[in-house]
């Protein structure tokens, strides 16, 4: 990549700090962030994502900083931002809404048109592509999402929970399709889930109280897994392991 962050602090209240002096530089490849609800992850990304300003600090790709005005426009062509919260305009179909925000992205509504079906595609939606959105499953609602950050041909996708509230078949299609991307796109995921971790996945990031407890390839990471791991759960037990040691020492 690298995806930068520098010095950022934020913060939603005036004394409440979710991140602060947060230093990280994510590799190119596959990145799981991985951390249990508050610890951080969501402001991380949306930080990222240029949706939220920090308070202090930058953040940067390429040389292009979300707190400059010169090169934020070209920063969100490069960086595209998947948040928990789909809002789908009602009525579209799926390759409608594609097309919907590839033309906010700034591509013309013809290229926007062509493109989205290439996207679809990309998530094993084509043929799905004039379905309604209201008429797909949530977990075919999450694929079009992703979908919606591909279009334009960004090179970062930031995904924020993107399997939240899939059934397991559905969250294994979707690690799939992510693995299956161009190595010219990188995917920075977080997740409270390691499901899937090992086999789709380049490197890990563990958050907790907005600071980064580990940091490296995801086998460095499953070698932190204890001796009565579960066979088959090596990430889980690892993730545990990390996270309750961190608590230990925090207390």
């Amino acid at each position: 990549m690298p995806l930068h962050f520098s010095a950022c602090t934020f913060g939603y209240r005036r004394r409440q700090r979710i991140i602060h002096d947060f230093d990280c530089e994510l590799p190119p490849g596959r990145t799981v962030v991985l951390g249990p609800n508050g610890a951080g992850k969501s402001t991380m990304l949306g930080l990222a994502a240029s949706s939220l300003r920090p308070r202090s600090g930058s953040v940067s790709y390429q040389g292009m900083a979300t707190t400059d005005r010169r090169t934020l426009h070209a920063y969100r062509r490069r960086v595209a931002w998947m948040p928990q919260q789909l809002a789908a305009v009602p009525g579209l179909t799926a390759r409608e809404q594609v097309t919907y925000v590839g033309w906010l992205k700034g591509m013309s509504r013809a290229d926007a048109w062509e493109q989205s079906l290439r996207a679809l595609q990309q998530v094993e939606l084509g043929e799905r592509a004039d379905v309604k959105i209201g008429r797909l499953s949530g977990g075919q609602q999450r694929r079009v999402g992703v979908a919606q950050a591909l279009v334009h041909g960004a090179e970062v996708l930031l995904l924020d929970e993107p399997t939240a509230g899939m059934d397991p078949r559905q969250r294994t299609v979707l690690h799939q399709i992510l693995g299956s991307l161009p190595g010219t796109v990188h995917v920075v995921l977080s997740t409270h889930d390691t499901a899937d971790l090992e086999a789709v996945y380049d490197n890990v990031l563990v958050v907790l109280d907005g600071e980064i407890r580990f940091q490296g390839p995801v086998g460095e990471f499953l070698s932190h897994a204890d001796s009565a791991a579960v066979p088959g759960r090596q990430a889980d037990s690892a993730y545990h392991a990390l996270t309750e040691r961190d608590r230990a020492w925090a207390s």
